[in-house]
C-alpha cells in the first residue's frame, strides 16, 4: 500500500510539480508549537464544520424552490419525503450554531493567549472578516426555510438599513426587492447564499490559513518558537510537524465534536428552540407576527446592544461599533505579553467581565433576562425598566472593556510576570 500512495504520489508530482512543495509547506515541513492545549482544537473544528456546511448545502439546493410560494413547502418535502432529507436539513441547521460555537471559542482563545498581537495582525483581520462573512451567509440561510420568523426575521434586520441617512429607504427596497420580504427577496439571498457567500468565505478562509502559516502560529506561553532554532537544521526546537503529529491529534477531538453533533442531529435537532425555532414551523405570514421576534442564538449578543438603546440610529451604530472594535483589538491592546498566563490582574479580570458581559447580553437579545425577571423580582416587577437598566450596564461595560483594555497597557498601568524563552511543557 506504500508503494501504491508513493507511486502515485511520484505520478502526480511529474505532472505537478508545483503541488507538493505547497503541501509540505503546510503540512509536513510546518512546525507548530510542541504545547497546544484544548483550546488549539477549535481552528480546525471550523474548519470540519465548514465541510459540513458545503456539503449539506449543495444536497439541499437539489430540492430547495426558492420563492414565497414555494420556499417553506420545499423544506417540508424534504424533511417527509426525500430519502434521507431529514438528515441532511438537521446536519445542515445544527452545523450552523455548532459553526458559531467554535468560531466563538476560537475567538475566544486568540483574546486568551494574545494570537491578535504582531505578528498576526493580519491573520486577526482576516479571521474577522470571515465573522462578518459567516453572519451575511448565516442571516441569509436563515431567511430561506421562509418560516414565520424567517420573514419578520427578515423584515425587521432589513428595515436596520433604512437608518443609513439620506439612501435609507432606498437601500431598504434595493436589499428586498420589493417592499416586503417576498419572491426577490428569497431569490438574491439564495443565490448569495449558496454561490457568492460560499466563494468569499472559502477564499478567506484560504488567505487566512496562509497568512497563519507564514507568520507561525501562536501558543498558550505566547513565545515566538521560531527563534529558537536547531543551528544543524534550522527548525524550531519548540517545534513539531503539523502532519503527522496535529493531523493525528486532531482526529481525538473532531471524533468527540462529532459525536455531540450526532447526539443532537439524532436526539434534540430543535435544541429546545434554540436551534430551530419554534415560529419557524410555521409558514410566513405577513398578517400573524410572532409573540417575540428575535434572532437566532448566535446573532442575539449584539442584537442585545440594539434591543435596549431606544434610538435606532444610535443603535445600529452601537451594534457596529461592537464589531468594528474586535476588529481594532492588535492597536487597542498596547501591552508587550501575548499570553494571560503572564499577563497582569487586571487584565484577567477585564477579559472574564468581558466574556460573561457578550453572554449576558445575548440573554437580553434572546429574551431570557426578561422571562427571569419576575420570577427574581416577583410579579409586579417592571420588566421593562430592569432589563433596560441592566441592558445599558452590560453595554457599558462591553465597551468599557476596549477603553481599559488601551489605558491599562497604554500607560504602562499593566503588570507582567517574565515571559520564558521556551515553551512550558507539551500539550495535553
Amino acid at each position: 500500500m506504500a508503494n501504491v500512495f508513493t507511486s502515485i504520489g511520484n505520478w502526480v508530482n511529474e505532472r505537478a510539480p508545483g503541488m507538493m512543495p505547497v503541501y509540505r509547506k503546510h503540512m509536513t515541513e510546518y512546525y507548530a508549537p510542541k504545547n497546544f492545549n484544548f483550546w488549539y482544537y477549535f481552528g480546525v473544528l471550523a474548519l470540519v464544520v465548514l465541510v459540513n456546511q458545503i456539503l449539506t448545502g449543495i444536497f439541499l439546493t437539489m430540492f430547495y424552490k426558492p420563492g414565497a410560494a414555494t420556499a417553506f413547502d420545499s423544506v417540508e418535502y424534504i424533511m417527509r419525503d426525500v430519502d434521507w432529507g431529514w438528515l441532511i436539513r438537521y446536519m445542515h441547521s445544527t452545523g450552523a450554531s455548532m459553526f458559531f460555537i467554535v468560531i466563538y471559542l476560537h475567538m475566544f482563545r486568540g483574546l486568551m493567549y494574545g494570537s491578535y498581537k504582531k505578528p498576526r495582525e493580519l491573520v486577526w483581520l482576516l479571521g474577522m472578516f470571515i465573522f462578518l462573512a459567516l453572519m451575511a451567509e448565516a442571516f441569509m440561510g436563515y431567511v430561506l426555510p421562509w418560516g414565520n420568523m424567517s420573514f419578520w426575521g427578515a423584515k425587521v434586520i432589513i428595515s436596520l438599513f433604512g437608518a443609513v441617512p439620506l439612501i435609507g429607504d432606498t437601500l431598504v427596497q434595493w436589499i428586498m426587492g420589493d417592499y416586503n420580504p417576498a419572491d426577490a427577496t428569497l431569490n438574491r439571498f439564495f443565490a448569495l447564499h449558496v454561490i457568492a457567500l460560499p466563494l468569499v468565505l472559502l477564499l478567506l478562509v484560504v488567505l487566512h490559513i496562509f497568512a497563519l502559516h507564514e507568520v507561525g502560529s501562536n501558543n498558550p506561553d505566547g513565545v515566538e518558537i521560531k527563534k529558537k532554532k536547531d543551528p544543524a537544521t534550522g527548525k524550531p526546537l519548540d517545534g513539531i510537524p503539523f502532519h503527522p503529529y496535529y493531523t493525528v491529534h486532531d482526529i481525538v477531538g473532531v471524533g468527540f465534536f462529532l459525536t455531540i453533533c450526532a447526539f443532537i442531529i439524532f436526539y434534540q435537532p430543535t435544541v429546545g428552540g434554540w436551534f430551530l425555532e419554534n415560529d419557524n414551523f410555521i409558514p410566513a405570514n405577513p398578517l400573524v407576527t410572532p409573540p417575540e421576534i428575535k434572532p437566532v442564538w448566535y446573532f442575539t449578543p449584539f442584537y442585545g446592544i440594539l434591543r435596549v438603546i431606544p434610538s435606532k440610529g444610535l443603535g445600529i451604530f452601537a451594534m457596529s461599533a461592537s464589531i468594528v472594535l474586535l476588529f481594532l483589538l492588535p492597536w487597542v491592546d498596547r501591552g508587550a505579553v501575548k499570553s494571560i498566563r503572564y499577563r497582569g490582574l487586571g487584565y484577567k479580570v477585564a477579559l472574564g467581565l468581558f466574556a460573561a458581559t457578550f453572554l449576558l447580553l445575548g440573554s437580553i437579545g434572546a429574551g431570557v433576562t426578561g422571562e427571569m425577571i419576575p420570577k427574581l423580582f416577583g410579579a409586579n416587577a417592571d420588566v421593562t425598566s430592569i432589563e433596560m437598566h441592566f441592558g445599558w450596564l452590560l453595554v457599558l461595560m462591553y465597551f468599557g472593556y476596549f477603553i481599559f483594555l488601551f489605558g491599562y497597557t497604554a500607560f504602562g498601568y499593566e503588570k507582567t510576570k517574565p515571559v520564558p524563552e521556551r515553551v512550558t511543557g507539551g500539550g495535553h
